[in-house]
């Protein structure tokens, strides 16, 4: 069973920003995220601040967060890169496959990425996802490249929000038309 130590605050950043956007969103009445939390059995407590040092994960999480957009079920995981390529590693089967049941039931799934060393957020839908999956299945690269993204899914940061999502579930939107 993995454990979680300090590297759970990898992604606190984009996590925070995330959060502060989703209270903007909830504010304006454009959507209802929440983060879902990951359950974790607690080994060791520091007694004095009451925070979690050790602990395990009691079960494989799916995505970060789950919510509605102007009547649409949304679910998305939320990543950091620090540097132009995206290791496939990162996310596993048991998520794409909970992702692709989700679009199943007519809901819109993603992934958020940061990729902090250009300081830019990209939406990666599912569709994008699994042309990468399926070529690391098939013996290809086990990662993608900044460059093999699709220009018009970097968030541009004018919309008033730290990690404006919406736009990017918009595009999604009118390319399945």
């Amino acid at each position: 069973m993995p454990t979680w130590n300090s590297r759970g605050l990898r992604g606190s950043t984009l996590e925070e920003l995330l959060n502060k956007t989703n209270a903007k969103y909830l504010e304006n009445n454009l959507a209802l995220i929440q983060k879902i939390p990951t359950p974790i059995t607690p080994i060791k407590i520091d007694k004095q601040s009451r925070h979690i040092t050790l602990a395990y994960f009691e079960q494989k999480s799916t995505v970060d967060y789950i919510g509605v957009v102007q009547g649409i079920p949304v679910c998305f995981d939320a990543k950091e890169c620090h540097t132009n390529t995206f290791p496939l590693a990162n996310i596993h089967e048991h998520q794409v496959k909970f992702m692709e049941n989700f679009e199943k039931q007519d809901g819109i799934a993603f992934f958020l990425l940061y990729f902090t060393v250009i300081d830019k957020f990209y939406y990666l839908s599912l569709r994008e996802l699994l042309k990468f999956w399926n070529r690391a299945l098939n013996g290809g690269r086990k990662s993608f490249r900044c460059d093999e993204l699709n220009e018009k899914y970097f968030l541009k940061k004018e919309s008033g929000v730290f990690v404006p999502f919406l736009d990017g579930i918009q595009q999604d939107l009118e390319d399945r038309e």
